[in-house]
C-alpha cells in the first residue's frame, strides 16, 4: 500500500519531500534519525469509544500529552479507550509504532474520523510515515488538509485536552 500511497498523492498533486531512515516506533526515535525535517513532529493516538463502534485518529504534535477523559467529553463518546493492535491494522493497515495520519488512506469504509490538535493547523507542514515506519514525508498543511478530504476522511479541529498539571 506504500506505492499506492505516493502515487495518490503524485497523481492529486499533492506536494511532499520524502525522508528514508532506520525503522523508527517512537516520536524520540524520530527526532534522533531526523531532527532537521520540516514541518511539526506529530503523535497519533488509535482510539475507539467503550462499546468499539467508532474509531479515531487523534493527531497531535508529539510533545503533547492527551487527557482521554476530557478528549472523550469533547468528543461526545463514552469511555475512549486505545484500540487494540487487530483494530489498528483492519481499519488502518499499520501495526504499532507505525500509526500515521496518513493510514486512513486505507480505510476506505470511512470508519475512522480524524481529529487534527488546532496547533498543527497553523503549521507550515506536518511530519508522517508513508504507512511505514522507515520514511518520513514532509507534507505542506493545505496538502495534507486536501489528502484527507480526498480520502473523505475531512478532520475535525479540536483543541485536543492536555492532562491538567499536578
Amino acid at each position: 500500500m506504500h506505492a499506492e500511497l505516493l502515487a495518490f498523492l503524485d497523481q492529486n498533486q499533492i506536494p511532499y519531500q520524502r525522508f528514508s531512515h532506520p525503522p523508527v516506533f517512537t516520536c524520540e526515535e524520530a527526532r534522533q534519525v531526523a531532527p532537521d525535517l520540516p514541518g511539526a513532529d506529530t503523535k497519533n493516538l488509535f482510539l475507539r469509544d467503550g462499546k468499539g463502534k467508532r474509531h479515531f485518529l487523534v493527531t497531535v504534535p508529539d510533545h503533547k500529552s492527551v487527557n482521554l477523559k476530557a478528549l472523550s467529553a469533547a468528543l461526545e463518546v463514552k469511555n475512549l479507550t486505545f484500540a487494540s493492535p487487530e483494530r489498528l491494522l483492519r481499519f488502518l493497515g499499520v501495526t504499532p509504532g507505525a500509526v500515521t495520519l496518513l493510514g486512513v488512506f486505507n480505510d476506505s469504509e470511512r470508519a475512522v474520523e480524524v481529529v487534527l490538535d488546532t496547533e498543527l493547523w497553523d503549521s507550515d507542514a506536518i511530519l508522517a510515515h508513508p504507512l511505514v515506519n522507515t520514511e518520513t514525508l514532509s507534507i505542506p498543511t493545505p496538502g495534507l488538509m486536501r489528502f484527507l478530504e480526498l480520502s473523505g476522511h475531512p478532520p475535525v479541529r479540536l483543541s485536543v485536552p492536555q492532562p491538567e498539571a499536578a
